[in-house]
């Protein structure tokens, strides 16, 4: 396990991204070894800040706690995990953060959501834009652009599925644009689909976004350039 996660750092070393976003990394779990798996790629990558954001977590004799992370190399502030449901295996949610990237405070969400049911994909989005109308309301005097959400939606983009009902909700805050344009990313050996996106608001320009040639996870990472102006 511990070799694996080595491989992941070192690519994560060779993308050389300022914030990293994962999904269903383990911090306690018996499958995966019983070991804080973001705190060990933080020290392997070389990355002075993490957030675990823990949406499914049992005890007992199988435990398990995983969910959605951030590495990064600025400061991680406003840090709050959410889960949409209450189950003890296989919940989804999303973890909400702040960071300061070039002396502008940018608002993230790292989502992730149902793999099978469009219905329960468009209630947990449903679930983020109220959050994030609700964070809005108290936090928006401090945020230099409107937040950046990414994740895996596990639908297409294309589609009248999730990642473009929230592409919808956003126009609330700003225009969206959908990121990577092109590109499949799962499975990750001969992927065929688009299931994970960066969506990004205008007054943000995206220099360069692509889906990254990788067999370290079932899906290939996405990684996008974004000059914050």
């Amino acid at each position: 396990m511990q070799a694996h996660l080595r491989r992941i750092a070192a690519l994560l070393v060779r993308l050389d991204a300022d914030v990293v976003a994962l999904q269903e990394i383990d911090q306690d779990s018996r499958w995966a070894g019983n070991f804080d798996h973001l705190e060990y790629l933080r020290q392997q990558a070389g990355y002075p800040f993490a957030l675990h954001g823990v949406t499914t977590r049992r005890t007992g004799l199988f435990n398990l706690c995983y969910g959605n992370a951030f590495l990064s190399r600025h400061a991680l502030e406003e840090g709050e995990a959410v889960a949409f449901g209450s189950r003890t295996v296989g919940e989804k949610g999303f973890l909400f953060v702040e960071t300061v990237l070039g002396g502008r405070r940018i608002p993230l969400i790292n989502l992730h959501l149902h793999y099978g049911s469009r219905t329960a994909r468009l209630r947990q989005v449903g679930q983020v834009f109220r959050y994030l109308e609700n964070r809005h309301n108290t936090r928006a005097p401090f945020w230099d652009v409107p937040p950046i959400v990414c994740g895996d939606f596990n639908t297409s983009g294309k589609a009248s599925d999730a990642a473009a009902g929230l592409l919808a909700d956003l126009e609330h805050f700003a225009v969206y644009a959908l990121h990577p344009e092109n590109g499949r990313t799962f499975p990750s050996p001969l992927p065929a689909r688009a299931l994970d996106f960066v969506l990004v608001p205008a007054g943000l320009e995206v220099t360069r976004c692509e889906v990254v040639r990788s067999w370290l996870s079932d899906h290939r990472p996405v990684l996008a350039e974004i000059h914050l102006g």
